[in-house]
């Protein structure tokens, strides 16, 4: 591996420092609004300390939601100083505590003036909303921020489709600018002190402009001047396509081999929604490719699309690629249809890196782009050795005896793996029990990308 391609990949080292700075100010200033605008009524009584505290349970929940968005929101230089698997990684532990701290704001709210007013909780619920400004948004607003949050636990998205996820996840957006107004209204941090509704309105407005400008204006841009349409799809094997596209100047994308794109195709069912897909080939200056298995209604509708269907992007994202190598031998292990971003990042080794290509599959007809494999493998003068196994997990354990045997060299490799978690899960045992450490380990992992 080259010298400038190490350079590439490197994240400056106080990417995450000021990061972590910057955050903890925030939640510093955040929590300061509560505690110099408290007044000694605010803390009475037992259930005048409730609803304090249940304000501050608010005020931290909502902050935490706005910076779980604005951590995928792909503002550049954030994705360049922390890196965007750390991003997707900090926003998916941010989730549970915005949502637990909304809803303990929500229950002991009605519990302290229900206390204070002496009046059962449910009397206590319909009061406050009726009474108090905004308050049927703020409710509405919770009531999508629970859909979402609950959504995105793993025994949730198991059963419902990448498509229903990613529409109950949008919500989240509406959630939050649903809490603004009542917040502003009826929070006495905000009343009488126009600094911290200056602060707060700042926060919203940033956010909402992130969204704009770097989720929908810029990929818009992007894809109108690279001029990227479909080109034409490829049937690879049974339930899998290859979408081939076509434009100009691509190369200006900066894409590589193992990274992913948001993709919206603009025909029927694609345009609205963003599919992560990796690239299946290293991208040339004209044509970028996506190799899909069906598995569900999206991808499945992929294989109807016509030459000529103008394409929009998301990216590039992702580390999974050459440059984070450090050794002269990698391990490249992909399996069933996560062999697509494997088959990219063979192109992009370079200088004589050793490889051994390690391609799972439950049958021979599920090898799809074995051809490009064999050729790629053919074409690298001895560099490169492909392993097929095909057959179950009982016949192929992907465990440190078996790879180690497969591939001696192993404890003293990078090693790249895309396929199903347990496959991933496999190899990163095996890796660990060979002595492997994290940083020569590099996964991509079929999931739902919290986004």
């Amino acid at each position: 591996m080259t010298q400038n391609a190490r350079k590439t990949h490197e994240k400056p080292a106080g990417g995450v420092d000021w990061a972590a700075l910057l955050t903890g100010l925030g939640l510093g200033i955040t929590v300061a609004m509560q505690l110099t605008t408290i007044k000694r009524s605010d803390i009475a009584s037992v259930y005048a300390s409730i609803n304090s505290f249940s304000r501050l349970c608010a005020l931290v929940g909502t902050y935490f939601a706005l910076l779980g968005i604005l951590l995928v929101a792909r503002i550049p230089w954030v994705e360049r100083g922390v890196g965007h698997d750390r991003l997707v990684t900090w926003h998916r532990k941010l989730g549970p505590y915005a949502l637990f701290l909304v809803g303990f704001h929500v229950l002991f709210v009605i519990l302290g003036y229900a206390g204070q007013d002496h009046i059962p909780l449910y009397k206590e619920l319909w009061r406050v909303l009726t009474q108090y400004p905004w308050m049927w948004a703020g409710l509405a607003g919770f009531i999508l921020m629970m859909m979402a949050g609950i959504s995105s636990y793993k025994k949730a998205r198991a059963k419902m489709s990448y498509e229903t996820w990613w529409i109950i996840h949008i919500y989240m957006y509406l959630a939050v600018a649903l809490s603004f107004m009542h917040q502003v209204l009826d929070g006495p941090m905000f009343i009488g002190h126009p600094l911290n509704r200056l602060y707060w309105t700042g926060l919203y407005l940033f956010m909402a402009a992130s969204i704009v400008i770097w989720r929908l204006g810029i990929p818009i841009f992007r894809s109108m001047r690279h001029n990227l349409k479909v080109d034409r799809v490829v049937i690879e094997g049974p339930g899998v396509i290859s979408v081939i596209m076509r434009g100009r100047k691509l190369r200006a994308l900066a894409a590589e081999g193992g990274q992913f794109f948001g993709w919206r195709f603009f025909a029927r069912n694609h345009l609205l929604m963003s599919h992560p897909y990796s690239l299946s080939a290293a991208p040339t200056e004209h044509l970028l490719r996506i190799t899909v298995k069906d598995l569900g209604d999206h991808s499945r509708s992929l294989a109807y699309l016509k030459p000529g269907t103008r394409v929009f992007v998301e990216g590039p994202y992702g580390a999974f690629t050459a440059g984070r190598s450090s050794r002269p031998h990698v391990v490249l292990v992909g399996g069933g249809v996560g062999i697509t971003p494997i088959r990219a990042i063979m192109e992009e080794f370079r200088d004589g890196v050793q490889m051994d290509v390690i391609y799972r599959a439950s049958r021979e007809e599920d090898l799809v782009l074995r051809e490009e494999i064999d050729y790629l493998a053919a074409q690298s003068e001895g560099t490169t050795r492909v392993h097929y196994l095909i057959g179950s997990r009982k016949q192929h354990p992907m465990d440190a005896k078996t790879l180690r045997k497969l591939v001696p060299r192993f404890a003293d490799s990078d090693i790249y793996i895309c396929g199903p978690g347990p496959l991933v899960e496999a190899v990163r045992q095996a890796a660990k029990d060979c002595g492997v450490p994290k940083n020569r380990f590099h996964d991509e992992a079929f999931a739902f990308h919290s986004d």
